[in-house]
């Protein structure tokens, strides 16, 4: 992984059993599936030390990073580079889950907490 921020190369390959998706190869990298409960978010946060790279698993996910704000669909990736504002919160009404690949030295006293507010408005 480059060390310039840069959103790396997904490899796609076909298989006789369907495909797979390589996203990392050969780099320090962390990765987590998060689960975000009903009228949940993530607290706003950044970090220095890391990207971060997000695939929004089963339904869609309110989105915010550097101040905007989208609603992301299933299969929808997200960049996210080190140093930017951001979260993830679910305004539906099941579980949401997402894919989180971070890139670089994962270490959770990198994080400043912006807003610790774990509840979306409403």
């Amino acid at each position: 992984m480059k060390d310039d921020s840069t959103e790396p190369t997904i490899e796609f390959y076909e298989r006789p059993y369907g495909h797979q998706e390589m996203m990392t190869l050969n780099t320090e990298s962390t990765v987590k599936f998060i689960t975000v409960n009903p009228g949940h978010h993530l607290s706003l946060h950044r970090h220095e030390k890391r990207d971060e790279w997000w695939t929004v698993l089963n339904h869609p996910l309110a989105v915010e990073i550097g101040g905007r704000a989208w609603t992301a669909k299933p299969g929808e990736r997200i960049w996210i580079p080190r140093g930017i504002a951001h979260r993830i919160g679910n305004t539906g009404r099941s579980p949401g889950q997402f894919l989180e690949i971070a890139f670089g030295f994962f270490d959770e006293d990198d994080i400043e907490r912006l807003a610790d507010h774990y509840y979306v408005p409403g």
